[in-house]
């Protein structure tokens, strides 16, 4: 059913965020760039819109924008190719301005930290080795 994803979120500086998420290495789609808004690329079908608190409201009529210094609406998981990557994606993200969000949950199968960006967005990157997946999670149908 669905081909591609494209999450939106708030931010207060559309420029800090951009520069933000560039020295994290991601990338942007020009086409969907504006004074309002941009495209971050997460994955092939996987995107992140970053948009202005003024423009975001536009979409929730009715609604307000969660205070994301008091509330959390969603945690953006990303997986990493390994334990290292996860180290060292925390490492740019404090690094770019940034705060580790929790200490590291290791769960031997499953490596995780998490941060939380310049507007208190969450993101968690983890990586798995499905090879060492417990056999009841394994044997699951």
């Amino acid at each position: 059913m669905a081909k591609q994803i494209f999450v939106n979120m708030a931010v207060h500086d559309l420029g800090k965020a951009i520069r933000f998420f560039t020295k994290l290495g991601f990338k942007f789609n020009p086409q969907f760039t504006d004074e309002n808004a941009t495209c971050m690329i997460i994955g092939e079908n996987i995107f992140v819109m970053l948009l202005v608190k003024k423009f975001f409201k536009g979409f929730i009529p009715g609604k307000e924008i969660s205070d994301t210094s008091r509330t959390s609406e969603a945690i953006m998981g990303i997986t990493a190719e390994s334990r290292e990557e996860v180290d060292g994606m925390i490492r740019k993200a404090v690094a770019a301005g940034g705060k580790e969000y929790r200490e590291a949950s290791d769960h031997g199968w499953m490596y995780g930290r998490a941060f939380e960006d310049l507007d208190g967005h969450i993101w968690e990157i983890f990586f798995m080795d499905k090879s060492k997946m417990p056999d009841e999670m394994k044997n699951r149908k």
